[in-house]
């Protein structure tokens, strides 16, 4: 399956505009779920030439997928991006109807720092009831400020000079941060409401630990969640970060991975029509 993307500046509000790519599997497919994809990078780094493979796969999983840019810290720090990131799904749902219909089911993911924008912005949606949220794809999401986790250390990260560290320190600008939700959704209390997950991470992920840690907590709250850790070794969480044309053995598990998940939460939808967001 060919899998191409085009380039557009999308704008978000006035003089706020941001650069987007946007991947379509060919031919593309009117009743295909949209996805609004953000990349990794561990908040200050990252970009949509240097992420192009994980948007490809969702999109050969039968997705039309934007990859919406989003601004870096530490010169835009917390909230500034998932702010950016939230007018892009207000963008994406308000045009929906240019890929599919008004029912069409909008999804969010992301990879590393990109998969704390998306859970992130699941928890916002909620809130703010809307827009809506048809599920939740999160790859080696960083959820933990502390990097504490057995994981972390096993990689010997989470030290001064460590990205990781380096880039929770430079998002958050200060400690204080670290406790609020949208920044930390794993400190999150309150993680009932939320749409459908798929969390996805790996043997020899760095990140492993906080990514099945939020899992737990999502299904503990009664979310539908379907998680699953690929056998190593994978290069996660910096491998996702990877060119469309850098086809690693774990691809193609990951595209499996994705077009169930698609197939299980529409199917649902279509069955159970109570469980779908209201589109205004």
């Amino acid at each position: 399956m060919i899998t191409g993307w085009t380039e557009q500046t999308i704008e978000l509000a006035p003089s706020i505009w941001v650069r987007a790519r946007i991947y379509q599997a060919a031919p593309a497919q009117r009743a295909a779920p949209l996805v609004l994809y953000l990349h990794g990078g561990a908040f200050t780094d990252g970009s949509l030439e240097a992420s192009e493979l994980v948007p490809t796969l969702l999109a050969e999983a039968g997705a039309t997928v934007v990859s919406a840019g989003y601004p870096l810290a530490p010169q835009h720090p917390f909230p500034e991006a998932l702010q950016t990131a939230h007018r892009a799904l207000t963008w994406l749902h308000a045009h929906r109807r240019r890929w599919g219909s008004k029912q069409t089911p909008i999804f969010v993911a992301g990879d590393e720092a990109g998969g704390n924008l998306a859970a992130a912005l699941a928890l916002v949606a909620r809130d703010q009831h809307g827009p809506p949220v048809a599920g939740q794809i999160l790859l080696s999401p960083m959820l933990d400020p502390c990097l504490a986790t057995c994981s972390m250390r096993e990689a010997d990260a989470g030290q001064v000079g460590c990205k990781w560290a380096d880039g929770w320190h430079q998002y958050l600008g200060s400690a204080d941060k670290a406790a609020h939700p949208y920044a930390s959704p794993l400190g999150s209390s309150r993680l009932t409401g939320l749409p459908p997950a798929l969390v996805l991470t790996a043997q020899d992920d760095l990140l492993r630990d906080e990514s099945l840690r939020y899992a737990r907590r999502l299904r503990e709250s009664g979310v539908s969640v379907q998680e699953h850790v690929l056998p190593g070794p994978t290069g996660w969480p910096d491998a996702l970060g990877s060119p469309a044309d850098t086809r690693e053995g774990w691809a193609a598990a990951l595209r499996g991975c994705f077009a169930e998940f698609f197939a299980r939460t529409t199917a649902a939808l279509r069955f159970h029509p109570s469980l779908r967001p209201v589109q205004a």
